[in-house]
């Protein structure tokens, strides 16, 4: 019996878990409206809409017996009921208590223990007490990270818990595993519906052949009468044998016509099958990719509280628009863009909004505005366009730090056009931010969004006007499952390319050829375009018989602004093809995004069109080990805690580094005369000198101008990292945030 007692148990909290997420996101949005919103009849009836989801997600923990949770919704009915009498105004520091309240919850409902008790609960329950019976609450109080990050980092991470199947009146919640199963099923049927068709087809060719040969036999059978009508001189043994032959002949010929007729009735009911099976198999596909369609808005509504922490983190003051939530994606494609969305919009609030006073100098509303707009496309497609009115992105700052990364040289820096200068954001390792924190500056956050992107099938676009804001436009399938690819062989390799990056196919003769900065490049449609053999490009042995003559087959592939012709030995045709992935062993086979298996049983490689591209422009990495090993680089510590700088110390050099001490800033400074050093990591609270003049020391010798410094430090206000930033450092982190990943990752990109 107890065992019965715990499934069910586990059954309720999972459906439990479902409910409360509802509640928690009508809660939050119900907050941020009410912070936006003026006094009076608007801001009653948004306080009793969350006063009732409040009460709502009250009577759900008690039913699972959560007591913890209906303790805390129970002080913010109190809450919601002051604010109802009049008995407490709608203050800031209220409403950031009440988020507080909010990631409580959050951390309660998502702990993998749901009856653990925070230490934290009880005065954060004293605190909504106090309120709800009319204290005056301090104001200026922000949320402390500890509150805030645990919920940003699961909003990113977390999976959302899967809830058992619960019948109601219009609707079944059904787990996403279970439905994710009965799709990979469905899509499963493409390989017998390929192979259906494969069988029709060499039925066909069969009938054909049976045909064929049947109209040899007819006309052979004619001229053996002809020949028997003018041998009446021959011997009586011949004109036998002959008459033997052509009563053979007579009964081959109905044997071959009672064949041709049954194999043309079994073509024509391999084919009816086939298209049942295909119609069937299609419509049964249809209907589960509408089942796994979601609202955006289930994804959109986790954007308001992160802007608004993010712009109060930042000093500024940030509105975020959110239009066209009511379209449906594919629920697996909206898992998938949790990350790039947080991404720009971290990207668009740090680095594209202005603080107010810049604003201001500058004639704008000290208020920024970003926009999602979520846009139907044609031909099965969304697009997500981003918008903000910052300061627009500075092409010639992205030129500068791609040369000074070596990411291109100054030659081809200079060869850019602003469309693709633009481009190199989306590049891992490239940041205009003047220094690294914990927000942004590593230049990692448009790279995820530009490969999760790609991996979807989808593309991305940036348009910037300085002064006046950047659009980041991102157009993608509105569902995930069969996909068209073009068949090519190159080399002795089929292989298959996705069909919507496939911008056309020619067939091109040598006379088309042309060498431009050493490079075969052929002129198409009035562009001249970069002409590379596929074949090449994925390293693989020619048939014996050669490369074919020309002209040869020839497929444009595109992806943003990059376009290159590939030279492919065949081009075998389009058909539809199920991308499988390769498994975790091979998760990132370069050019290589999947497999499918055709109707024929071969499976085939399906290209990933972002490589082919890149080793296009770039040529192929060399080799593992042809790289000679480079020398230790050198490291000053500066730290007058014993612990913290044996830490950093044992950190650095278990990576690598050539790692040396000092205790502060002076001692750091003797240093840095004395010996050659490639970073300096310091912290800011020092005696004599700290971290901050240290930096600035650095920055004001000439010798010592271009050293990286990291500052790791307790001091986490936007004051504190506005000065860092002004003193020079390279990097600023803060000690409460810090991991030994963090430190090295940080580390590596400045050397």
């Amino acid at each position: 019996m107890a065992s019965k007692n715990e499934a069910l148990l586990k059954r309720l909290l999972a459906t439990f878990r479902v409910e409360a997420d509802e509640h928690l996101q009508a809660l939050a949005a119900g907050l941020l409206a009410l912070e936006k919103a003026p006094a009076g009849s608007e801001a009653g009836r948004i306080v009793e809409a969350i006063f009732r989801e409040a009460h709502s997600l009250k009577g759900a923990a008690r039913a699972v017996d959560l007591a913890s949770v209906e303790s805390l919704c129970q002080a913010l009915e109190s809450v919601f009921a002051a604010l109802q009498q009049g008995r407490q105004p709608v203050s800031p520091a209220l409403l950031d208590l009440l988020h507080q309240a909010l990631d409580m919850l959050d951390a309660l409902l998502r702990g993998p223990e749901p009856a653990a008790v925070p230490a934290a609960l009880p005065g954060l329950i004293r605190r909504l007490e106090a309120a709800a019976a009319g204290s005056a609450l301090s104001g200026g109080a922000e949320p402390s990270f500890e509150a805030v990050a645990p919920r940003v980092a699961q909003e990113i991470a977390a999976p959302q818990p899967a809830a058992a199947p619960i019948t109601a009146v219009d609707t079944v919640r059904i787990a996403a595993a279970k439905l994710d199963a009965v799709m990979r099923q469905a899509e499963e049927l493409l390989g017998p519906r390929l192979a259906a068709q494969q069988r029709v087809e060499a039925l066909r060719e069969t009938a054909d052949l049976v045909h064929a040969r049947k109209k040899q036999r007819a006309q052979l059978l004619t001229a053996l009468r002809r020949i028997e009508r003018v041998s009446g001189n021959g011997s009586p043994q011949e004109r036998k044998d002959l008459q033997q032959l052509l009563r053979h002949l007579e009964g081959e010929a109905l044997f071959m016509a009672t064949l041709d007729t049954r194999l043309s009735k079994l073509q024509q009911a391999a084919a009816n099958d086939q298209r049942m099976l295909a119609g069937m198999s299609e419509s049964l596909l249809d209907g589960i990719k509408q089942m796994q369609l979601m609202p955006i808005a289930s994804l959109l509504d986790i954007l308001p509280r992160l802007a608004r922490d993010l712009a109060r983190d930042q000093g500024k003051a940030v509105t975020l628009s959110l239009q066209g939530g009511e379209i449906e994606i594919d629920r697996r494609i909206l898992d998938e863009l949790k990350d790039p969305l947080i991404h720009l919009l971290r990207n668009a609030i740090d680095h594209g909004i202005e603080s107010p006073a810049a604003r201001g100098a500058a004639g704008k509303p000290a208020q920024g505005t970003v926009t999602l707009a979520v846009l139907q496309s044609d031909s099965g497609k969304v697009e997500l366009r981003m918008t903000d009115d910052g300061a627009g992105i500075d092409v010639a700052r992205v030129k500068a730090v791609a040369c000074q990364k070596g990411m291109l040289s100054a030659e081809a820096v200079e060869q850019l056009d602003d469309r693709a200068a633009l481009g190199l954001v989306l590049r891992s390792g490239l940041s205009t931010s003047p220094i690294i924190t914990d927000v942004s500056g590593r230049g990692l956050g448009l790279a995820i969004v530009h490969e999760k992107v790609e991996r979807l099938g989808g593309r991305i676009a940036i348009d910037t006007q300085p002064g006046a804001g950047t659009v980041f436009s991102m157009v993608l399938p509105l569902t995930l499952a069969t996909l068209r690819g073009v068949l090519v062989r190159a080399g002795d390799r089929l292989c298959a390319v996705p069909a919507a990056s496939v911008e056309r196919v020619a067939r091109v003769d040598g006379a088309a050829l042309r060498t431009v900065e050493n490079r075969a490049t052929i002129l198409l449609e009035g562009q001249v375009l970069s002409l590379v053999d596929m074949a090449d490009v994925l390293a693989l042995p020619r048939p014996a018989a050669g490369a074919a003559a020309a002209p040869w087959p020839v497929l444009v592939l595109g992806q943003g602004a990059a376009r290159v012709a590939f030279r492919v030995d065949a081009i075998l045709g389009e058909q539809e093809i199920l991308l499988k992935p390769l498994g975790p062993q091979l998760a990132r086979v370069r050019h290589v995004a999947g497999a499918s298996l055709l109707g024929t049983g071969e499976v085939v490689p399906v290209l990933n069109v972002a490589d082919l591209l890149h080793s296009a422009a770039t040529g192929a990495a060399p080799s593992a080990g042809s790289t000679p090993s480079a020398p230790k680089r050198s490291v000053l510590v500066v730290e007058d805690s014993v612990t913290s700088r044996a830490l950093l110390k044992s950190i650095l050099e278990s990576d690598g580094y050539a790692v040396s001490t000092a205790v502060d800033g002076l001692e750091a400074l003797a240093e840095l005369k004395a010996a050659d050093f490639d970073l300096v990591v310091s912290d800011v609270e020092m005696p004599r000198m700290d971290g901050f003049e240290l930096t600035a020391c650095i920055r004001a010798d000439r010798q010592l101008a271009e050293l990286p410094v990291v500052l790791v430090t307790a001091l986490d206000s936007r004051e504190h990292r506005e000065r860092g930033v002004d003193v020079g450092a390279s990097a600023y982190i803060v000690k409460s945030r810090f991991d030994q990943g963090n430190l090295l990752e940080t580390v590596g990109r400045l050397l």
